[in-house]
């Protein structure tokens, strides 16, 4: 009885923790605190109860709930991330992921010796500890933080943050090998590099086109079937770890893998995957706050608040200006992604490996590093939305599309969309006839009111079914999303700048061809990487891009006597 007793008294704490925390994390969104800081502070506060162990959960627990999540957030990220998209911010985001996170550890490492007096290797394992942004928190405020970003910033920060962390892993663990073994070789540690990244690949490649093919062949419902990816992506990331390879890796890029066989990766799989994923961080968040300690906290408060603000305003601007320097991002968008390097479990979950190893400053560096976590969260998690606007790389957060649903062809793979009509959307009082639809898709029907109606015109209001081609969904929103202020016209996809020159009498710059069309223009002076809402000023013309996918411009936008200051 007395067993039982525990096992009903766990669950209950357990559940009321849980449950308090959700509570408070939907009234802390509209004060703009990110959700993920309020699950550290109930655990956090939890350990200060009476009847609460100060140690509810051991190192070797939190460890093994942290990384258990963080596999089940990471796969979830890569289910989300386009193939295409991936391409376009590929070389970028690696070296944010690579070179980036070993700079803002060397640069957080070189403020722990100087200001802190650590000892130069125990200096730069702090600095690993703290050097990947994460996943977790990156995520979850880019879907739920209120904002949405344009298509390459937002890609760059969750393809950097869904990639970094075996890097971080790699400098920890090489770092407490350096301090275990002072003198051991680097060709070993690089050895180790190879190994670690080269196994998670394969094991991504072999292992997550055998569980894609499963999936497209194995028919569930939609939570099975989520459940079923993430069974299968979880024995990836192990089978990489035991294999001595990076299991971070390994799961993130699985995720990629199945997403691309998108009959059976639909909305209704990504909305309980995201379920899934949500239970996972609102669990290791909360088991991460039981784990620390607040006295604690309070005796290292000086020391992490200075490594903190040297992490948010020196070490992670001066790494991202010098990795995206080759790739000449334009300054406002250098200085948003240097600003929302979000810290979050992954650097808490790597502290704990000092610990594991019994390094005798270990206890010291979680709390530098939970501190720190705290800090990031507070001041870059909510600040997102406002960071974004005034670095102008937000787009509308209205969207007009309702539900989608993958249907099962033999052919190309065509999604099921319901859209809501938006007031002031291009399709508003046009016959269905007169639309410019997506090449591939097929109007259903038209709903109005509570009932399914042969109409004319279309009017705000009015729910759209139509079958369209997978990638045409971003289309279809901008269709029937609100459009632009002021009077805008849609270019045709062969107009060149000679057309807009004989028409408009428009000087053309100097490095600028007349037979060059647009959109060719446009991708030129954006440096290859078209989002939509860049925008490029030609004369009194402004020319935005209204649609883009994966680097490639589908829809480009005219408006007289509009400037600002361009992508380029």
């Amino acid at each position: 009885m007395g067993a039982m007793n525990w096992i009903n008294e766990a669950l209950l704490a357990a559940g009321l923790l849980l449950f308090v925390a959700l509570l408070l994390s939907a009234a802390s969104q509209r004060v703009g605190v990110p959700a993920l800081l309020v699950f550290l502070a109930v655990g956090l506060i939890a350990t200060e109860l009476p009847g609460v162990p100060s140690h509810p959960v051991d190192t070797a627990g939190a460890a093994m709930i942290g990384n258990l999540a963080l596999a089940v957030i990471l796969l979830d990220g890569g289910l989300r991330t386009r193939l295409a998209t991936f391409r376009m911010v590929a070389a970028p985001a690696l070296v944010l992921a690579t070179i980036g996170v070993v700079l803002t550890a060397a640069l957080v490492g070189a403020i722990a010796v100087a200001a802190l007096g650590f000892d130069w290797r125990h200096g730069l394992l702090l600095g690993a500890l703290i050097g990947s942004t994460d996943a977790a928190a990156v995520f979850a405020l880019l879907r739920t933080g209120g904002v949405r970003l344009n298509e390459r910033v937002a890609a760059t920060l969750e393809v950097e943050s869904g990639v970094n962390d075996p890097m971080a892993v790699f400098l920890t663990l090489a770092l407490l090998e350096l301090i275990r073994a002072p003198g051991g070789p680097l060709l070993q540690l690089a050895s180790m590099f190879a190994q670690q990244m080269g196994l998670g690949l394969v094991c991504a490649l072999v292992l997550g086109r055998a569980l894609a093919a499963i999936v497209a062949r194995v028919h569930l419902a939609e939570s099975l079937s989520a459940l079923l990816i993430q069974s299968g992506g979880l024995l990836i990331f192990a089978t990489a770890n035991l294999l001595g390879g990076s299991g971070f890796l390994a799961i993130y890029l699985t995720g990629m893998i199945v997403a691309r066989r998108r009959v059976h990766v639909g909305e209704d799989v990504l909305r309980a995957s995201d379920g899934l994923a949500w239970l996972a961080q609102a669990a290791m968040f909360l088991i991460l706050g039981l784990f620390a300690q607040i006295e604690r906290l309070w005796e290292t408060a000086s020391s992490a608040l200075l490594i903190a603000l040297g992490l948010v305003f020196v070490a992670r601007p001066l790494a991202v200006a010098a990795c995206l320097a080759p790739f000449r991002y334009c300054l406002r968008e250098t200085l948003f992604i240097g600003w929302v390097g979000l810290r979050g479990a992954v650097p808490i979950v790597l502290a704990l490996f000092p610990m594991l190893a019994g390094l005798s400053q270990a206890d010291g560096m979680f709390h530098i590093v939970f501190f720190s976590v705290l800090v990031s969260l507070l001041l870059q998690g909510a600040t997102l939305a406002w960071s974004a606007r005034l670095a102008r790389v937000d787009l509308p957060a209205a969207s007009p599309a309702l539900s989608s649903a993958a249907m099962e062809t033999v052919r190309e793979p065509r999604d099921l969309v319901q859209l809501r009509v938006l007031p002031s959307a291009r399709v508003v009082g046009r016959r269905a006839d007169e639309v410019d639809w997506p090449r591939g898709c097929r109007l259903v029907e038209v709903a109005r009111g509570s009932e399914v109606a042969d109409v004319d015109r279309l009017h705000a209001g009015d729910v759209v079914a139509l079958l369209a081609p997978a990638d045409a969904v971003d289309e279809l929103e901008l269709l029937f999303g609100p459009a632009a202020e002021g009077a805008e016209w849609m270019l045709d996809a062969a107009a060149t700048l000679g057309d807009l020159h004989a028409f408009y009498a428009i000087d053309l710059p100097p490095d600028a061809r007349a037979d060059e069309r647009v959109i060719d223009f446009l991708r030129r002076r954006l440096r290859g990487r078209p989002a939509a809402g860049d925008g490029v000023a030609l004369g009194p013309i402004m020319l935005t891009v209204r649609q883009a996918a994966g680097g490639v411009i589908r829809r480009v936008a005219m408006q007289f006597g509009r400037s600002r200051d361009d992508s380029a």
